[in-house]
């Protein structure tokens, strides 16, 4: 049995990849992206809410996820290039899912925004809008929403600074993380 050696040499990151997701300089950077990308959710969010279409019968979700996961009679590539979320979407239509999770798709985008807007667990925000631009990408539905994605992704990578201008400033330390006890939980112990 062979046992695995430390390399002597290891690559270090280029100095500007290691600044911009970790000096707090760059704070004001991550918040000009989460201002941008909450904003977009909020106006979005704010306008399914107020829709009864989304809020009341779900019927704007239905239609959509009806055109997505029809396959078009022309050689075209059909909306869904993948057949296990056609079958995913195809369910939750014939469940009826629609009328709950298009509620739960507007009150997310609000949540998602405010969170982003406000810095509060911004990296945890970014994750979570990023999974529902992915998801949206996967139904065919490309707009703003690979953009969007990228855009989430570094705000997750940056996600020790991102909210650092915003309420992580406090709440991180207070609170903490999942592998780090903020102060208020380190005194329950």
């Amino acid at each position: 049995m062979t046992t695995m050696t430390t390399p002597k040499f290891t690559p270090a990151n280029p100095p500007l990849i290691g600044d911009l997701f970790n000096r707090p300089v760059f704070a004001w950077l991550w918040l000009v992206v989460r201002l941008y990308l909450g904003l977009k959710w909020i106006e979005s969010g704010w306008g399914k809410f107020t829709n009864p279409a989304w809020m009341q019968t779900g019927a704007a979700l239905k239609g959509f996820w009806t055109n997505a996961v029809a396959i078009p009679d022309a050689p075209a590539r059909p909306l869904i290039a993948f057949d296990w979320y056609r079958s995913f979407l195809q369910a939750l239509l014939d469940s009826g899912g629609y009328t709950w999770f298009a509620k739960m798709v507007a009150i997310g985008e609000l949540v998602i925004g405010i969170m982003l807007i406000l810095g509060i667990y911004t990296g945890l925000a970014a994750l979570l809008g990023g999974f529902m631009n992915w998801n949206f990408i996967m139904a065919g539905s490309a707009s703003v929403n690979g953009v969007f994605l990228v855009l989430s992704i570094l705000l997750v990578l940056a996600w020790k600074i991102a909210g650092l201008v915003g309420l992580d400033r406090w709440i991180l330390p207070l609170i903490g993380t999942p592998w780090q006890k903020g102060k208020l939980l380190q005194k329950q112990q």
